[in-house]
């Protein structure tokens, strides 16, 4: 699917000070991404904290990303549990028409076998309207989607159409990268070795840094895509430290900062996470100032 290589970002669902959903800042944050070149956006990934929300919420935020994207970058929803049956029930609930793909996470906290991954998989496959996108994260999920699980897959229902591969290991993206059927696409789910995976033959990244330097990593993943190593690792290393940072204290805690940084959106994250200490704060605010004046 051409319309999901290059920069996808994960958004961040931005929250006032009373922690409500902030619209008006989500809505500056898709217009950012948009006005710096990002290639498409994704609504309720993890970085949205959407295992905080309420359905109403995800509802009001769809909406607001949909409303203010007025068709101009595809939109990938995110649509995963480690209930396969309530999965498949929203995806046949659902009105997916704003939407390229969803992205769907392998089952966390179940710690299911590479069979039972698989079941869950063709399960969700066979419910969707709409391309898939596997999620394969371990950090979070405890349990790794192996290579020949995504590949067969990836043969068994054409409507599986790609993987965000986040392992941090590029030797498992790349067997993906070798084996896996030809207009099949792996995506990087890991922002530091995004580059390296591109230009393996990886398609992109959906990212978390990229949000916050959408002009700057988007640069680099398409001088990635021709095959511009040189010019392509200038920024990558530009951009290493604060990939480093954002993670340094958690997901969204970093690129919250960032934005706040930004003037884009309060750094409010809501508990079980927390915000950075000032120490950090004070870090990716000097950095992300630093990044404005080049």
């Amino acid at each position: 699917m051409q319309s999901l290589f290059g920069t996808g970002v994960a958004l961040v669902t931005p929250f006032k000070k009373d922690f409500s959903v902030d619209v008006e800042a989500l809505k500056a944050i898709v217009n950012f991404q948009i006005d710096n070149g990002i290639d498409y956006l994704v609504v309720l990934g993890t970085t949205a904290e959407t295992a905080t929300l309420t359905k109403e919420e995800k509802e009001l935020v769809i909406k607001t990303v949909v409303e203010t994207n007025q068709g101009r970058l595809p939109l990938v929803l995110g649509v995963g549990s480690n209930n396969t049956q309530e999965v498949v029930a929203e995806l046949k609930a659902r009105d997916f028409s704003d939407f390229t793909a969803i992205l769907s996470v392998s089952p966390y906290y179940n710690k299911p076998t590479q069979e039972g991954i698989y079941q869950h998989f063709k399960a969700v496959a066979e419910a969707s309207p709409i391309p898939v996108i596997l999620y394969n994260v371990p950090g979070r999920t405890a349990s790794n989607v192996l290579p020949s699980t995504i590949i067969r897959l990836a043969n068994d229902f054409k409507n599986i159409v790609a993987v965000k591969e986040a392992a941090g290991d590029i030797v498992q993206a790349m067997k993906l990268i070798q084996h896996a059927p030809k207009d099949f696409l792996v995506i990087s789910g890991d922002d530091m070795i995004t580059l390296p995976m591109v230009l393996a033959g990886g398609a992109g990244v959906i990212s978390v840094i990229a949000e916050g330097f959408p002009k700057q990593f988007s640069e680099m993943v398409h001088l990635g895509l021709n095959k511009k190593a040189d010019e392509a690792y200038k920024i990558h290393y530009l951009l290493a430290e604060a990939i480093d940072m954002i993670f340094e204290q958690g997901n969204p805690a970093g690129i919250k900062e960032v934005f706040k940084a930004l003037g884009l959106s309060e750094n409010t994250v809501r508990l079980p996470l927390v915000n950075v200490d000032e120490n950090l704060a004070k870090r990716l605010h000097d950095f992300t100032n630093k990044i404005a004046i080049m």
